[in-house]
Parts: C-alpha cells; sequence; structure tokens
C-alpha cells in the first residue's frame, strides 16, 4: 500500500508541500551520486573506513592512507621509528587529496603506537589518523596515540545479529559509571554486572553512550575525538564485542548513542586543523564553530565529509554487530542557528532559509544506509525543535527515524514539581503533554534520562525528597516528604510509559530513584569518581526503599511488556481537576491515577468498556512501599457502562479487562 504523503496527513504541512518534496528530491539526487546510479544501494558504495587508515594486507604487510589534501608533506611516526620523520616511512600523494604509505617488508606488532605528522604551507604537527579505529592514553602525559590493534585472536560472534525492536524499551547506560566503585568500569564489569540487571528489570534495549573516543572523561562521551574509535578507557574491541554477543544471547537489542553533530575542536586529538585547514571536515569561518558547545560543526555540503560520517556509521555496526543508533544533537545538526533561543512554534521555522538542508540530506541518508545494512536496525532522533517530518519514513516525504525522542515530558514532569504545589496539578494537562504527538511519527517517551542526572539539573526522586534521602530512605522511617516522593514518583513513571507512544527510555540506576547527581572527575571537584558511579546496593539491600522502587519499576516493565500496549494508542476516559484523577485505556488495560495529595475516593465512577476487569499492578502495595490501602481489591464488574473504584490519594491502579 503506498504511503500517504506527510503533507496529505497533515493540513498544516500542505503550504509546504514544495519544500518537503524538493527536500526529497535532494536526498535521492544526493544518494545517486554516491552511488552513481538511481538504483544502487548505499551499503555498496560507502567503504571510506575500508580504504582510509592503517589496514593489514593479505600478506601480512601494512597499508595507510589519508585524506589531506591541504598537506605538503605526511610521516608515519611511533615505535617503530623511534618517532623520526624518516623517507621510508613517507607517504606518497595519490590524487584527490589522497595519501599512501605501503610498509612493505616493515611489519607492524600489535600494540605498537603511532601518529602522523603532517606538514602544510606554514606549519606542521602530529596527528591522529582520520580513521584510527584504536587510541590509547598514556597515564602520566594524558597524550593520545593511535595503536595497532591485531590481537592473535578475533573475537567469535555466538549470537546472530538483527532483532526486530518496533517498540524499544529502552535502558540508557554509561560504561565507565556503570560500577558502585570509585572508578572507570570496564566493558567487561558491565557484561558481568549490569546486563544481568537490565534483563531482569525486563527492558529489552540498552542504549550505551560515549563509546566514541572523547579526551575528556566529563564530556559524557559528547565531545568525540575520534569517531571511528572505541573508547579504550573501557576496555579491548574484543571485551566490548562479548558485550554485544552477551546481550544478544539475552535477548537485549544493542543501541549506540552516535555523535555525529559536532567534533571536539582539539587539534592533537581531533580533526581540527588536521591538515593546517581550518575547514577540512569543518563549515567554513563561523559556522564551523559552535557558539555554546566549545566545539566544531561538521561541513554536511562536501561530500568527504558525508562519505566520512556515512562510514561511520557501517563501521561501528557491522564491526560491532549494533542495532542501531540514537542520533545525538540533532537539532544543533539541522539549524544554522542550532537551535538556540528559539522557540519553535511555527512550522515555517521547519523549511525556512534557517535550516541547513545539506545537514538534513546527510541524515536521510545515514537513515538509508542504516536500513540497507539491517532491516530491523532502529533509529532514533534527538531533536527538541519538534521538525514535521523528522521521524517520518522516506517515502512519506520524511526524514526517515523510527523514533523522535519525545523530550518534552520530562521537562513539563520537572516544571509541575517546581512550579506547582500538589494541589495544581492538573490531570488534563498532563494527559495533553504526555500524549501531544504527531501521528505520523513514532516517539521514545520518557519522565528523565541523563540529561537531568547531571550536575545543574536534579533527578526526579532528588526533586521530590531533596536531603531527606540522606536520612529518612530506610524502611522503617517515617517521613511524609519521602512518602509524598515515593508515591509520585511511581505514579509519574507509569503516566509516562502508560501514554509512550512506541517506546520508553530509562537511565541507568533512575529506575530505583538514585541519589544526588552524576559528576565526572573534573578539576572543580578534585577530580573526584564519588558522584560518577552507580550505587547498585541501595536497591538490593534490602532495608532501603531503593528496592520497592527498583520493584516496582521491574512490575511496570514486565506489565507493558505482557500486554504489549505500546503502538496502541491511549483513550482518556476521565480528568477530573477537582479530585486530581486521570484515568485512561489502553489496549485491554485501564490506568487509574489519583494524584491527589490528600483525598482518597471510594466507589468513584467513571465510563468504561464494558465487561470485567481484574487488577495486575497496585503502586500501593507494600512491596512498592505502599501502605496497601487496595489489598483486598479484587475482580470489578461495569454496571450501566460504569466502573467503579477505590482510589487512594497519591496512588495508581492498573486493571485489565476479560
Amino acid at each position: 500500500m503506498k504511503l500517504k504523503k506527510i503533507y496529505e496527513t497533515d493540513p498544516y504541512l500542505e503550504p509546504f508541500k514544495d519544500a518537503i518534496e524538493a527536500r526529497h528530491s535532494r536526498i535521492l539526487s544526493a544518494k545517486a551520486k554516491i552511488v552513481g546510479s538511481s538504483t544502487g544501494r548505499l551499503a555498496e558504495s560507502v567503504n571510506n573506513h575500508l580504504y582510509y587508515g592503517l589496514h593489514k594486507e593479505e600478506d601480512g604487510s601494512w597499508v595507510i592512507r589519508e585524506w589531506a589534501p591541504n598537506a605538503s608533506r605526511i610521516y608515519l611516526i611511533g615505535d617503530f621509528n623511534n618517532w623520526k620523520r624518516t623517507g621510508a616511512y613517507e607517504l606518497k600523494p595519490v590524487g584527490n587529496g589522497n595519501w599512501e604509505l605501503r610498509l612493505g617488508g616493515m611489519f607492524l606488532s600489535h600494540g605498537e603506537l603511532y601518529k602522523l605528522f603532517i606538514e602544510w604551507p606554514g606549519g606542521g604537527g602530529e596527528r591522529i589518523p582520520a580513521y584510527c579505529t584504536r587510541l590509547v592514553q598514556d597515564p602520566e602525559t594524558k597524550v593520545f596515540c593511535a595503536q595497532v590493534w591485531d590481537p592473535a585472536e578475533r573475537y567469535s560472534w555466538k549470537h546472530d545479529k538483527g532483532f526486530r525492536r518496533p517498540h524499544p524499551l529502552i535502558y540508557e547506560c554509561h560504561i565507565g559509571m556503570s560500577s558502585e566503585e570509585p572508578k572507570v568500569a570496564s566493558f567487561s564489569e558491565f557484561r558481568q554486572n549490569v546486563l544481568p540487571r537490565v534483563k531482569k528489570l525486563g527492558y529489552d534495549t540498552i542504549q550505551i553512550m560515549a563509546l566514541q573516543e572523547h579526551p575528556y572523561y566529563g564530556s559524557f562521551g559528547y565531545q568525540v575525538s575520534n569517531f571511528f574509535a572505541l573508547s579504550s578507557r573501557f576496555g579491548t574491541p574484543e571485551e566490548f564485542k562479548e558485550l554485544v554477543d552477551t546481550a544478544h544471547g539475552m535477548g537485549i537489542a544493542v543501541v549506540m548513542d552516535i555523535v555525529h553533530s559536532h567534533s571536539v575542536d582539539n587539534e592533537a586529538e581531533g580533526l581540527s586543523l588536521f591538515d593546517g585547514r581550518d575547514d577540512l571536515y569543518f563549515y567554513h569561518g563561523p559556522q564551523g564553530h559552535h557558539p555554546a558547545w566549545g566545539s566544531r560543526c561538521f561541513d554536511y555540503g562536501k561530500d568527504e565529509v558525508v562519505r566520512f560520517l556515512l562510514s561511520n556509521c557501517k563501521f561501528w555496526m557491522e564491526e560491532y554487530h549494533l542495532d542501531g543508533f540514537r542520533f545525538d544533537g540533532v537539532t544543533s545538526m539541522i539549524y544554522w542557528d542550532h537551535g538556540l533561543g528559539k522557540d519553535f512554534g511555527d512550522y515555517a521555522l521547519y523549511f525556512d532559509q534557517g535550516v541547513d538542508e545539506n545537514a538534513i540530506t546527510y541524515l536521510g541518508l545515514a537513515n538509508m544506509l542504516i536500513k540497507e545494512i539491517n532491516p530491523f536496525a532502529i533509529t532514533i532522533a534527538e531533536d527538541v525543535s519538534g521538525m514535521a517530518g523528522l521521524a517520518a519514513p522516506f517515502a512519506s516525504g520524511g526524514v526517515g527515524f523510527d523514533f523522535r525522542m519525545a523530550m518534552g515530558i520530562a521537562d513539563h514532569w520537572i516544571k509541575w514539581i517546581k512550579e506547582r504545589t500538589d494541589e495544581q496539578w492538573s490531570p488534563g494537562e498532563i494527559w495533553y503533554e504526555l500524549t501531544n504527538k504527531r501521528a505520523d511519527e513514532k516517539t521514545i517517551s520518557y519522565a528523565e534520562c541523563h540529561d537531568q542526572a547531571l550536575v545543574g539539573d536534579k533527578t526526579i526522586i532528588f526533586r521530590l525528597i531533596d536531603k531527606e534521602m540522606y536520612f529518612s530512605m530506610n524502611k522503617d522511617s517515617k517521613n511524609l516528604l519521602v512518602d509524598r516522593g515515593i508515591a509520585l514518583h511511581k505514579l509519574i513513571r507509569l503516566a509516562t510509559v502508560g501514554t509512550a507512544g512506541d517506546g520508553y527510555l530509562n537511565f541507568m540506576g533512575n529506575e530505583f530513584g538514585h541519589p544526588e547527581w552524576i559528576d565526572f572527575p573534573r578539576a572543580g571537584n578534585g577530580w573526584s569518581f564519588e558522584h560518577a558511579r552507580r550505587l547498585w546496593s541501595l536497591a538490593d539491600n534490602g532495608f532501603l526503599r531503593y528496592g520497592c522502587l527498583q520493584a516496582f519499576d521491574a512490575e511496570m516493565i514486565h506489565l507493558v511488556k505482557r500486554y504489549g500496549i505500546l503502538g496502541s494508542r491511549p483513550f482518556l476516559l476521565r480528568a477530573d481537576e477537582e479530585k486530581k484523577i486521570l484515568i485512561f485505556g489502553r489496549k485491554n488495560l485501564i490506568f487509574a491515577l489519583n494524584f491527589n495529595p490528600v483525598d482518597s475516593f471510594t466507589n468513584y465512577g467513571f465510563e468504561a468498556p464494558a465487561g470485567k476487569y481484574v487488577k495486575v499492578l497496585d503502586s500501593d502495595a507494600a512491596e512498592f512501599d505502599g501502605f496497601s490501602r487496595m489489598e483486598s481489591d479484587g475482580e470489578h464488574f461495569t454496571v450501566d457502562g460504569e466502573l467503579r473504584l477505590y482510589l487512594p490519594s497519591r496512588c495508581a491502579l492498573v486493571l485489565i479487562g476479560e
């Protein structure tokens, strides 16, 4: 069946029909330019990573190639030649700005360190090859070097790749801070200690941050220097492959948080002034510098840059068997002003001169390529602008992302918690903001992700409980503020996942209300790891309330999976502003949430589909640190089209119709 165009399903897009079609044509033209025809496949034409960089030939010799059109000379330097620039290790120009060195009888050994020394008119300097796949950092000098990676035994994959995830339940995670110990955790530790937790909690997808090499650990992986290199601070490529393979064996898909929105401005590690030119990989002039992030902005209109980024997608998928990508900073990519300080209340802003159509074209190509490599792979766009069509299929006039992050939901939860008393919360507004999504696009909802946990912000639990987390989280303690926080933490999450369009996300540890903030080692905190870890024991020791929140989250996630509600359309049954009650349906489930801080309601009636209903989740149960006020609650029947329930204050009930 032919898909309708997005301007046919959304009348507000009709005035922009020509712009949408022009965008569609640009992407197709760019694809044809790369593959050489209108029918070819990107996956067969994008292979820069197989040409550039250091590669071992079939005869055991080595070849290295680099694109550096402004260079006048390039030398390979390293352990093997005492870091000296010599004629035997000089790359030769081979045309189109490319340089090559075939080492012939000069062999390289696994683990040896190397760099390029690039000379250009008026200067020169040491550089890391742009397509380098392995770097290590000297613990003393903190200098990064490329490393020859040629282990005697390559990892042998045990499980098939290709997970279908139409409705992912995502556990967002960071390898380095996944240990309870104050240190940088490893891939192996994550595989052994965290993956089983994810499986037990019920999440079916992990989204891993900070995989691409980044010089500054505290950047959370968002200041990438080397796009093809797996960050060595977490372990080796073989150890990461084993992590991915083990996850697949558990039925868990692995999605990478990929950064193509900008690049670190470092010269020694990154691409900035790589061959002496300011605009080799980046836009010329001020447009090539991000004013808020202090980083470099890719020139998405340059063929070599587009091929570099597309090859990067292909490399990560094929080398590490990844199941998809969450593209970071899409808003910054697609607008010339990076969306800074802009209120996107007008559809015209999605199609006017403020849009970088080069970036849109690149993202369209990236989505095509990823689907060609693995039709089951998923792509997720992090975009705060709400650009229409970004997560719509390409055939319908969209850019092709499978999902967009529903970023406004987390912002609204923060707003309601910060700016309103409990009595001022509006069930109708909550319903509207949680369900206000484009009908032609799929979304991933979340109450909070890593953004809300970083220094300068607060997690939901910390906003609700604050300093009482240090004194009153013991199960035996009595504290009204903590009781409120625990109850609302559960309601907020249940409302979010219950109304989620097509997927749900949680950041590592937030399921049990991990206390405090995330603060990576930096000069300002004395390079401490105190807040760059996860205190799993708080949820596991059995004495604290964190374990009850973890149990609720697990039951909530398993319920969503068990009844397959994601992808269906939620429908409103009651938004009672006076009593602060929100009731909605999802397939044959009914979610009844009482946000009232004081009042409980017996025999509360509302219209519901006829039938018998049985309780399947009760946020007030003792195992979830509730007061067991609905313990004896049993079967419920509609009478004259109405269902009646007992709804205690600050609690939620989920029923299934039979």
